[in-house]
């Protein structure tokens, strides 16, 4: 990880996880939190910036769009639950304002006629990019205007199997044997969502531009959790009102069952609570148990698909970069075509770039498994904005080239790596619309849909991988590809 010097405040692993008192551990806690949903016909609906937050959950309805025929059969799955990808992380701030007020409006509207009770998370990245505070503030507008104005505001970026985790009210990201905070990391660089603070207060402050100050920011420390317990959450949460910011502190998946059971009781006396969170909160909140990771027979039970397998990659993240070395090295036999961004960029040599990519990506795919991958030199602007105009150029570049595929060769499965990326791929390369998150290739990691069908286009069943820039080590990219292959990867090289 490229961490930035002088690094102070990093932690040793041990000593971090071993921070705080003894944890609590509830039984039976995931399972009492199912029937607390099913007691109060509560539909649970996360709101997905891009879709790697279905990272933590499996056998939840995914949808791409919004519209009433897709809520509608959302609605009618048997999951009380289901994420709307809103790929709000991918788009500037209005057209991100435009898109939460009009998937809100669609939720509100289908539930009313259909007489149903539902509340919302806004799922975001667990290293803190993103749109915040201008998600939230959409919806606690929203909610204030319909006379039912939210009373907290939980924020819980933790993403324990990824190593993210919050203690003291500072956010970190796991580096090895060491524990770095977040705004030390790379991530804290990122050229649109860029930030500072590692204290979760101060990050509230930050992105608020002092709207909200660090000290009226209320903290749920692990103390609160794991000695006061479900009472004392319940206590803090409606003891708020105003949208009260509370930073949630978490290092392990018991002290997140502690504050749903909590949360569950305070909305039984009444709160409101808008959730802002990472993945691991998610499955928590939806009472589910985690699953061991996917088998290629497990992925491919309705049988295997003809076709090679594809594998998209926009991501610039650092340890992105890493993995795509360490595939191309491990796994030499997979074709690769390179995406020359400058050249995209070009408006003299773009369409050719694209004509040439296209037509050997077409080539590849008839003869093996193909990596499609945008080069690693990033180009970036010289403002957030115009580094995201850029971002979303490659991305379309990589959706149209998908979208080639598609019409011109079978695929047997197909996997994008980075959070637009995969949302991209995902509505425009593929036009999924439907899906169902089956489980991970890893624990808690990389997840893998299978598309619903809707689109007429023959994909029906295909196994789609969804694969975040910034989790896993430098071998995890390998790995996955030799899952969907149907290999072992210990015995890769051999």
């Amino acid at each position: 990880m490229d961490v930035q010097t002088p690094a102070s405040g990093v932690r040793d692993a041990e000593e971090l996880l071993s921070a705080g008192p003894p944890a609590l551990r509830i039984a039976d806690s995931r399972l009492r939190i199912r029937e607390a949903n099913e007691a109060a016909r509560t539909w649970v609906i996360v709101l997905d910036d891009d879709p790697t937050g279905s990272q933590s959950v499996q056998g939840v309805p995914v949808l791409t769009r919004w519209n009433s025929q897709d809520l509608r059969w959302a609605f009618e799955q048997s999951t009380q639950s289901f994420f709307i990808l809103t790929n709000t992380r991918g788009l500037n701030d209005v057209e991100a304002q435009t898109t939460l007020k009009d998937v809100s409006e669609s939720i509100e509207r289908v539930a009313s006629e259909l007489g149903l009770h539902y509340e919302l998370i806004t799922r975001s990245d667990s290293t803190l990019r993103g749109h915040f505070p201008l998600e939230t503030d959409v919806l606690s507008d929203r909610s204030r205007a319909a006379g039912a104005p939210y009373d907290a505001l939980l924020i819980i970026p933790a993403y324990v199997e990824a190593g993210r985790v919050t203690e003291n009210d500072v956010h970190y990201v796991r580096d090895g044997d060491a524990f770095v905070p977040v705004g030390q990391t790379n991530y804290a660089r990122d050229a649109t969502f860029g930030f500072v603070s590692s204290d979760l207060r101060d990050y509230v402050q930050e992105k608020t531009s002092s709207r909200i100050m660090a000290a009226d920011v209320v903290s749920l420390s692990l103390d609160d959790i794991r000695v006061g317990g479900v009472e004392k959450v319940r206590d803090v949460i409606l003891s708020c009102a105003n949208e009260t910011p509370i930073v949630v502190n978490a290092i392990e998946e018991s002290d997140l069952d502690v504050v749903v059971l909590g949360l569950v009781q305070a909305e039984e006396a009444g709160a409101r609570v808008l959730c802002r969170t990472g993945p691991s909160f998610v499955a928590a909140r939806l009472g589910l148990n985690g699953r061991a990771p996917l088998t290629h027979e497990q992925i491919f039970a309705a049988g295997e698909r003809s076709g090679n397998g594809l594998v998209v990659v926009g991501s610039h993240v650092q340890l992105t970069t890493l993995q795509v070395a360490r595939l191309m090295e491990e796994l030499p036999d997979i074709e690769v075509v390179e995406l020359d961004v400058p050249k995209l960029l070009d408006p003299t040599q773009s369409a050719d770039e694209m004509a040439r990519c296209g037509d050997a990506l077409v080539t590849a795919l008839k003869r093996a498994d193909t990596l499609l991958v945008s080069s690693r030199q990033q180009v970036i602007g010289d403002s957030g904005y115009s580094s995201l105009v850029i971002a979303q150029t490659v991305s379309q570049a990589l959706v149209t080239l998908t979208a080639r595929t598609v019409d011109e060769v079978p695929l047997g499965w197909v996997m994008a790596k980075g959070g637009i990326t995969s949302s991209d791929i995902a509505t425009g390369g593929l036009k999924i619309h439907r899906a169902t998150v089956v489980g991970q290739l890893f624990p808690g990691i990389v997840s893998v849909w299978v598309y619903e069908g809707g689109n007429g286009r023959g994909l029906r069943g295909l196994p789609y991988v969804v694969f975040a820039g910034n989790v896993g080590d430098d071998s995890t990219l390998a790995a996955a590809v030799t899952i969907m292959r149907g290999r072992d990867y210990s015995k890769v090289g051999l």
